[in-house]
């Protein structure tokens, strides 16, 4: 049964209930004495890595974003500087209206030290230019890291004008560190503590922290991507992908009619255009072959699941798709949503891309 007042779930938000433990929010009825309750999938999360199953679906989670469209906010998005494209919401100024949108690059710290962040924020200026959103501000920060966070709560301040600050991105961005790294700071109480994980879908429902001036700040679940590969492979698999400290880029001199494998999840075939360096901009866990164009497939049919892994099964993923590009003139960055990018030097390519069907693959200025 419920408590007489319905409580939340200290972790992801959702209500406590003690009658199935299958559904999220179970907690044995004795837990009810507890001052902080943390429902016991979050408990399992935390103390043993355990990902329990969810029955939220991506819909669920952009239903709680329809609250913004009724609220006077500051809206904070959080993305993840290594999977940008992956960890942007395409559809967010829908839901943010006319409120104030601050934009936070977390995970700085994976990037190299070489690239100075004036040079990433005028670039990720560009970036959201023609994405219909015009920031009031772009801060860069590494919540891991605990680099420029301050910074990050002096702009929210300057920006909310009393105003709740809703805090908004896609899954795996860092959002419930970055609010953890704000309760280490104003909380008042050591329970006070958001479950964090690897695996996408960890925060389930709306996390509302009081502020001094009777506002609030409201973690939302992170939205679900359902193109970026992060969120179709395994928990081990997952932490293969994503890297842990900083990129340092992998270089192949490559002829035309060579072939990289990254891993069993991602290909490009470099099939027409001068010999040139391809820089591979991925954590450093994942293995990645050289091989012949004419060998690929064949290699792919018998090595995936074994040589060329994650994923560490063969037929766990859709199957892959091809898509062609033809890169000239510029350093052009070949990005496949979740996984990382490689750099072309712009001497005239003619490529072809592989990834799972339904995983983005796309084309932008370089980055660095």
């Amino acid at each position: 049964m419920l408590s007489k007042e319905t409580r939340y779930c200290a972790g992801c938000g959702v209500p406590i209930q003690t009658e199935d433990p299958q559904r999220s929010g179970y907690v044995p009825p004795e837990a009810l004495e507890r001052e902080h309750l943390v429902c016991r999938r979050c408990h399992r999360i935390r103390h043993y890595n355990e990902v329990g199953k969810t029955e939220r679906t991506a819909d669920d989670f952009r239903t709680v974003l329809q609250e913004l469209t009724t609220q006077e906010a500051l809206v904070v998005h959080i993305v993840d500087i290594f999977d940008l494209e992956g960890s942007w919401i395409p559809e967010l100024s829908r839901y943010i209206g006319d409120n104030p949108l601050l934009l936070v690059a977390n995970k700085v710290d994976l990037l190299p030290q070489s690239v100075r962040p004036e040079k990433i924020e005028r670039w990720l200026a560009q970036f959201v230019k023609g994405r219909k959103t015009d920031p009031v501000d772009i801060v860069l920060c590494s919540v891991k890291m605990n680099l420029n966070v301050e910074r990050v709560v002096e702009k929210i301040e300057e920006y909310r004008n009393g105003r709740d600050v809703y805090i908004v991105g896609a899954t795996n961005v860092g959002k419930s560190s970055f609010i953890n790294r704000l309760l280490q700071q104003y909380g008042d109480g050591e329970g006070d503590e958001i479950t964090t994980s690897y695996y996408p879908g960890t925060t389930l429902d709306a996390i509302r922290i009081p502020l001094d001036d009777n506002r609030e700040i409201v973690d939302t679940p992170g939205i679900v991507n359902e193109d970026r590969l992060s969120e179709r492979v395994s928990p081990d698999e997952l932490r293969l992908i994503v890297p842990k400290t900083v990129i340092h880029p992998k270089v192949y001199q490559l002829n035309d009619g060579q072939t990289l494998f990254f891993g069993g999840l991602g290909r490009l075939d470099f099939k027409r255009g001068p010999r040139q360096p391809f820089v591979c901009y991925m954590a450093k866990d994942l293995y990645i072959h050289r091989t012949k164009t004419e060998r690929a497939d064949s290699l792919y049919a018998e090595h995936v699941g074994k040589m060329l892994s994650p994923p560490f099964e063969k037929g766990t993923l859709p199957p892959m798709w091809k898509q062609s590009f033809h890169v000239r003139g510029e350093k052009t960055d070949i990005v496949i949503s979740g996984l990382g990018w490689v750099t072309c030097r712009g001497d005239a390519a003619e490529l072809d891309v592989y990834a799972p069907k339904g995983i983005t693959v796309s084309l932008r200025p370089a980055l660095i």
